[in-house]
């Protein structure tokens, strides 16, 4: 009479003990680090005569992301010292002139949610929303771009058009030389998940 009661019992503890170990986790928050080396922001300035191309090192930074709400924290830090065009007067007026970049050495985007369905392998499209911190002030920012899980490695592109001369900055445009009030941004980041 005992036995059958014991075997009763031990299916029972086995089955339910080997169902919950398969029962995935409710919260899925992954630690992102970025890897400066593989990580830019691509820029592209419409001007009369032609379009200005250029690009800015992203120096690092850490995100850390909860996929079932979306809640995000962390930093994306861009030196804009770095930037260039690859004419050295224009990069010149660039730094001193527009982005002051001797007072302002970096911009710093601060996530805060992200939004869309991710999967944990392969590309999803997002919208990150956040604080980007350029030229001494803060500005609440949405972008709009795809992010790749693979193997344990994060890949993401945004575009995002930014109204630098409303942000405070000076138009570098002159009498001959008119540009746009505005520049688009093409981020590219990688990095590994924790």
């Amino acid at each position: 009479m005992k036995t059958p009661i014991l075997i009763l019992l031990w299916l029972y503890f086995g089955f339910t003990v080997g169902a919950a170990e398969k029962i995935p986790p409710s919260a899925e928050e992954v630690i992102i680090d970025l890897n400066p080396s593989k990580s830019t922001v691509q820029f592209a300035l419409s001007a009369v005569l032609h379009t200005v191309h250029g690009a800015f090192k992203v120096t690092g930074g850490t995100v850390r992301w909860d996929m079932v709400t979306g809640k995000t924290s962390g930093q994306i830090v861009v030196d804009v010292k770095s930037g260039y065009t690859g004419v050295g007067a224009r990069d010149r007026q660039m730094h001193e002139a527009v982005l002051e970049s001797d007072r302002f050495p970096e911009a710093v985007f601060s996530p805060d949610r992200v939004t869309g369905q991710v999967s944990m392998e392969g590309e999803s499209q997002v919208d990150v929303h956040g604080i980007l911190r350029i030229h001494g002030h803060d500005h609440e920012v949405t972008f709009h771009g795809k992010v790749n899980l693979q193997d344990g490695r994060v890949t993401a592109s945004a575009k995002f058009v930014m109204p630098y001369v409303n942000w405070g900055m000076k138009d570098p445009s002159t009498f001959v030389l008119r540009v746009s009030d505005k520049v688009d941004l093409e981020m590219s980041l990688a990095g590994t998940i924790r």
